[in-house]
């Protein structure tokens, strides 16, 4: 069974208010691409099959992936005000739910939740895994700004340990990209930065430390994470505030964490195969934003026991899939 667990629903209601929220200025290529602009780089784009299901799911069928598990891609709902923010994380689970129920052989969800509201993001977290049968959480890499380790979060965190619900992070824009316009470098650089500075945050912080019972899932094979490790552990090593509140090396945590492939690079899919193990890795296209398949991974050399692990392995086991049937 072949699961991809970094796919992303595409939703035009969402992308209208999106466009008027933030200003975009919609650019339509020959190519059937639409850049939503904003400044002189990509803010989101998409092109018209990808609001489709059927298309969809014959691009599914034609590249031998069974599941994928759709997530709302960045800016997610955070860049809403609190209560058009909560609104937004309903309407979006909702529509994610109708999609999951109309094809429940294909499609599961990853709630969203409103995380300028904390208490409403619980009340949205319960409503999302029990009325709607999501199958874990998608949280952004920033939260319009605010880092994943501030103390506000930390009842969410709580919850989510608790009911060990899986956790797929998604990069967001840094905080600043005003220096970084050319070259569409907010997306192509700022996405992988975020997601290696959150996971860094989090890791210092000590949240894997105290909530160590939830899998935790990055996006891009972790970003830059594991070829900077020895530098996060010599940070244990050498200074008090990195050690303040977690009591083993950076490098200890990060091994129990989850890389999905979508870095789509066999030296950096090597590594974390190499560091973390086959068993810590799981496949991911970035559908339908990234025209990918299996390949990148079938390619790789290595077992073919680790490559059916990372295909889909882990995810049924994380997920709580058994082959033929969801559960």
């Amino acid at each position: 069974m072949k699961i991809d667990v970094h796919a992303h629903i595409i939703e035009r209601q969402y992308m209208d208010e999106l466009e008027r929220l933030q200003r975009l200025t919609p650019v339509r290529e020959s190519s059937g691409k639409t850049l939503l602009r904003k400044g002189d780089h990509t803010y989101m784009w998409y092109r018209e099959e990808m609001f489709d299901t059927g298309f969809r799911l014959r691009e599914m069928d034609k590249k031998g992936i069974d599941i994928r598990i759709l997530s709302l891609s960045s800016p997610n709902v955070y860049v809403w005000e609190r209560e058009a923010q909560i609104d937004l994380a309903r309407r979006m689970n909702d529509a994610t739910a109708r999609m999951c129920r109309a094809h429940p052989d294909r499609f599961l969800g990853l709630a969203s939740l409103p995380l300028k509201d904390v208490e409403a993001s619980l009340s949205e977290l319960e409503r999302a895994i029990q009325e709607l049968g999501m199958v874990g959480v998608m949280i952004g890499s920033n939260i319009d700004g605010v880092p994943l380790n501030h103390p506000g979060f930390e009842p969410v965190w709580a919850r989510i340990n608790e009911l060990r619900l899986p956790v797929f992070e998604h990069p967001m824009l840094p905080r600043n990209t005003e220096d970084m316009e050319e070259f569409e470098l907010p997306l192509r650089l700022g996405f992988v930065f975020d997601t290696t500075l959150a996971v860094t945050r989090m890791i210092y912080s000590g949240i894997f430390e105290r909530y160590p019972d939830f899998p935790y899932i990055l996006a891009h094979t972790g970003g830059t994470l594991l070829m900077l490790l020895e530098r996060l552990d010599n940070g244990y090593r050498l200074f008090p505030d990195c050690r303040e509140k977690i009591n083993k090396l950076p490098s200890v945590y990060a091994k129990r964490l989850y890389y999905d492939t979508a870095s789509f690079f066999e030296p950096a899919l090597m590594l974390a195969h190499g560091y973390v193990g086959a068993g810590q890795m799981l496949f991911g296209t970035d559908d339908p934003l990234i025209n990918s398949d299996t390949s990148y991974v079938e390619s790789l050399p290595i077992p073919r026991a680790d490559k059916d692990k990372i295909l889909g392995g882990n995810a049924a086991r994380l997920f709580g899939l058994r082959a033929g049937a969801l559960a």
